[in-house]
């Protein structure tokens, strides 16, 4: 299952990035993350590995992750080790001849069994994963309206 959802920006890619890049700050524009606890030393690049304390209506999940792409100002991917297992990925795009930036955040997941197999997949992870990162992507306007 894919799920890919974007919105652009107006802040350049550098600027962006600067705002995604700290991972411990994402619980500040991803509503669905309660904490994020680092299980390395390293904090940023590749190979840095923590959990996500992740909290769907009444479904609380701890997804182990690790970043498995950092290439500053354009991507981040990470793997899930989960519930929910897969691999994500933002990309920064650079619009309007750099001075904007469209953000893309693509996960490809997929559920364990006992989450309700392709119903569940087709029900619950694509719609409502999908309306919750639309969701996140406004919260994340909000983090960028207020560091102008």
């Amino acid at each position: 299952m894919t799920i890919t959802v974007r919105a652009d920006y107006d802040i350049t890619p550098a600027r962006l990035w600067e705002l995604v890049e700290p991972i411990e700050r994402h619980v500040e524009w991803m509503g669905d993350a309660e904490s994020i606890d680092f299980t390395s030393t390293q904090r940023r690049g590749v190979g840095t590995r923590f959990i996500c304390v992740t909290k769907i209506g009444p479904i609380r999940m701890r997804d182990r992750m690790s970043i498995t792409v950092w290439e500053p100002e354009q991507r981040m991917g990470v793997r899930h080790e989960g519930l929910v297992t897969g691999s994500g990925v933002f990309v920064l795009e650079p619009i309007d001849g750099g001075r904007r930036t469209r953000f893309a955040w693509t996960e490809e997941l997929t559920p364990r069994w006992w989450l309700g197999g392709a119903l569940g997949e087709r029900l619950v992870l694509r719609h409502v994963l999908g309306w919750i990162w639309r969701r996140n992507l406004k919260r994340l306007r909000r983090v960028v309206e207020r560091s102008r």
